[in-house]
């Protein structure tokens, strides 16, 4: 699932680059940082939505702050790899707002999940009432984060 870059060139760039570095920033100094003018960068961060280049723009939350802070990997075997089960696991794992991020893996697992708690009692909860019963689960691995040495969301460009 690539796709090309389709008609983006180096303000472009520029301008998604400034984006990701604040979201927040105002059209007015953004233009100034790509050296354009308001109404040609508006109509440039305008284009770059509609194609799909900026997915939506958020806040990045303390999780500590915010009863969140340990963070854990699950590597998720299915009993089946077939498309039914697929589909069941994808739709089940939608709804759960403790999983942050899901991934169909090549390997020697199925999923890999990233998942954000209180702490290990939570985690254990979180295992037996909901992660062990998700559809075609046969086996886990889990991965408590000891130290986080990097986390971004932003892309080199």
């Amino acid at each position: 699932m690539t796709e090309a870059p389709i008609d983006i060139d180096r303000i472009d760039l520029r301008i998604l680059s400034a984006l990701q570095a604040d979201g927040r920033i105002s059209n007015l100094k953004l233009a100034e940082a790509v050296t354009l003018s308001p109404t040609a960068v508006l109509a440039r961060v305008q284009r770059l939505v509609r194609d799909g280049y900026i997915l939506g723009y958020e806040a990045r939350l303390n999780p500590l702050k915010l009863g969140r802070g340990m963070m854990v990997f699950v590597e998720v075997l299915l009993d089946r790899t077939t498309p039914n089960v697929f589909e069941q696991f994808k739709a089940a794992v939608q709804v759960q707002d403790a999983i942050m991020e899901c991934h169909m893996v090549a390997g020697g697992f199925d999923y890999l999940l990233k998942t954000r708690m209180a702490d290990m009692a939570a985690y254990r909860d979180f295992a037996g009432t909901v992660l062990w019963q998700l559809p075609g689960v046969r086996e886990t691995r889990t991965y408590a984060v000891m130290e986080e040495v990097k986390n971004t969301t932003r892309l080199a460009l």
